[in-house]
């Protein structure tokens, strides 16, 4: 079940790269804000409860995915591709092993413990 999860995360990850071409944007912006979604880590200089909440909002599929329509919506391209890109970069961490995190500890994702087998 879970490499059956795996590539549907990974299936979604490459459907962010298709939307993304058909987008007006050279093709090095993909990869140059790809991991710009992990400085919601910085809410773990508040302390792990401020941590997974700023990580796990922006991690949240539902907020690239409403992000995304937005743009579609208002004819936004920059929109369309913040969305792309929010939601790219959680599927590409699902595909890691990188879940969204509980207030406990920055290694406790609902996916289990990182770095744990």
């Amino acid at each position: 079940m879970k490499n059956l999860l795996k590539l549907e995360e990974l299936f979604m990850f490459g459907l962010t790269i298709f939307l993304f071409s058909k987008l007006d944007f050279s093709w090095w912006w993909y990869p140059v804000l790809l991991f710009t979604p992990d400085l919601s880590m910085l809410g773990y200089l508040g302390g792990t409860r401020l941590g997974a909440f700023t990580y796990n909002f922006i991690h949240h599929k539902a907020l690239g995915i409403s992000i995304f329509v937005a743009g579609v919506i208002f004819a936004n391209q920059a929109l369309q591709l913040a969305g792309l890109i929010l939601f790219g970069h959680s599927s590409m961490d699902r595909v890691l092993g990188y879940g969204l995190k509980h207030s406990d500890s920055f290694q406790h994702t609902h996916l289990g413990m990182i770095g744990k087998s």
